[in-house]
């Protein structure tokens, strides 16, 4: 096997300190922040001049990260369109498990978050929704039903 673990996924933002408000909001822990450049990353990246602003968080259980970097040079490109749907190639969404998915929605609506379609009862398993944020990336949340 080559796969030991799944580190991190990665979102690029334009307005770091609110996506991390929004993350924090859903329960995730800033565990640091700091600026990324220099050849080393240029050459990982495939960047020239790189500089990007990084903040990594972790969930409560300390089992997942999720980097939030904002790019500072070169300058971030948008996804067309930004708040692209469901079905668009390429990351566009993250999901997490929750405790209180109502409770959770109605604190992210306070960061500007919408739900894509509507909160949903998957059999008697999960109630499941799409969040679109800010930013146009989509966070999914579930909540398993006992």
């Amino acid at each position: 096997m080559a796969v030991k673990r799944m580190d991190n996924v990665a979102i690029v933002v334009e307005d770091l300190e609110a996506t991390i408000a929004l993350f924090t909001e859903i329960g995730l822990e800033l565990e640091g922040q700091m600026r990324v450049e220099g050849s080393w990353a240029d050459h990982v990246v495939g960047l020239e001049g790189m500089q990007v602003d990084m903040a990594m968080m972790k969930t409560p259980d300390g089992h997942s990260r999720l980097e939030l970097s904002k790019f500072i040079k070169p300058q971030s490109i948008s996804r067309e369109p930004k708040n692209a749907p469901s079905n668009t190639l390429g990351y566009l969404r993250v999901m997490f498990a929750v405790t209180d998915i109502k409770d959770t929605i109605s604190r992210l609506e306070k960061h500007g978050v919408t739900l894509v379609g509507k909160l949903e009862q998957y059999e008697d398993s999960y109630l499941l929704c799409y969040l679109r944020t800010p930013e146009g990336f989509i966070i999914a949340l579930a909540e398993e039903l006992k």
